[in-house]
């Protein structure tokens, strides 16, 4: 009797096609003489390239329809970019296995001058749909433009080279993963742009019940950014983040200790609100929901009244 190849669910783009092959090929490592199929799957999010995400149903359209291939099962587990996955996942489904997390820092990309945001010229346009990106550059200079720019990093790029705007920022590590680390101008520091929820980290999603696929996708897991993103993603939850929410936040953990810090800004920049934690790594949800409460409670109504 054969055995089904474990069926890899993905996005097409070739970000997620390169994330993916890297995901397979750790997968087979872990288990001699696995077979695998890459499936492609089309998301909204990979089809409507001309309005923000914030506009067409936020960052879960992403992950929706392959999910719905996870319920049909025509797949059997699904690839992600943790950051781009929901706060809450649909019954059923579970995050079965979080990889070692890459560089989480956002890179400075631009066909000027510039090393970095400070030195461009006021006015410049940045280029982002990225309500937490855009929001930190206005934060640290208000004097420039941000302008809506979507696609993946090959389109994003040539856009930036058509002069659509003057600089742009990208996630270091999908550069990394596209061996194209060599575009950036220079890279920014977290105290400059704090990354997002989970950047840099790769997920693996699959049916709860699956024991068989958890099994498989276990001795690939990272214990140390699947504690930091229990923070992280408790932060997330407390102040019911979506792309409509500017949030910013980073986990770090050293032995046995988490160090958690958190932003959440107006989306112009006008105004912002940090925390920090530090505690046992062994309470991360619980600290990173605890972050999110008093993000919350600070920012109160001035906050909140932009999200009716």
């Amino acid at each position: 009797m054969s055995v089904r190849p474990l069926r890899i669910g993905t996005r097409g783009s070739p970000m997620a096609l390169a994330q993916t092959g890297m995901v397979r090929d750790r997968i087979v490592a872990a288990n001699p003489g696995l077979e695998t199929e890459i499936v492609v799957v089309s998301t909204v999010a990979d089809r409507i390239l001309d309005r923000p995400l914030s506009e067409i149903g936020g960052k879960g359209l992403f992950t929706k329809e392959l999910e719905q291939a996870l319920f049909a099962d025509e797949v059997d587990v699904a690839v992600h970019s943790m950051k781009d996955v929901e706060t809450w996942l649909p019954d059923g489904l579970v995050i079965a296995c979080i990889l070692e997390r890459d560089d989480p820092r956002d890179a400075f990309l631009t066909a000027g001058a510039a090393t970095g945001l400070a030195d461009l010229p006021a006015g410049s346009r940045v280029g982002t749909s990225s309500l937490r990106r855009g929001a930190q550059v206005l934060m640290h200079r208000p004097d420039l433009r941000i302008v809506p720019l979507r696609g993946n990093a090959n389109t994003r790029m040539r856009k930036l080279e058509a002069g659509e705007c003057d600089a742009t920022l990208l996630a270091l590590a999908g550069l990394q993963r596209l061996g194209m680390e060599e575009v950036a101008r220079s890279v920014l520091s977290v105290e400059e742009m704090l990354p997002a929820v989970a950047q840099g980290a790769l997920g693996i999603e699959c049916r709860a019940g699956d024991d068989a696929v958890r099994a498989l996708l276990a001795p690939v897991a990272c214990a140390t950014t699947t504690t930091a993103l229990y923070a992280e993603r408790g932060l997330l939850a407390e102040l019911d983040g979506s792309c409509r929410t500017p949030i910013a936040a980073l986990a770090t953990i050293d032995g046995d200790r988490i160090s958690l810090d958190g932003l959440l800004f107006l989306p112009d920049g006008s105004q912002h609100w940090a925390v920090h934690r530090e505690g046992a790594a062994s309470d991360a949800a619980a600290i990173g929901r605890d972050a999110g409460a008093e993000l919350k409670r600070a920012a109160g109504d001035v906050y909140f009244a932009h999200l009716k």
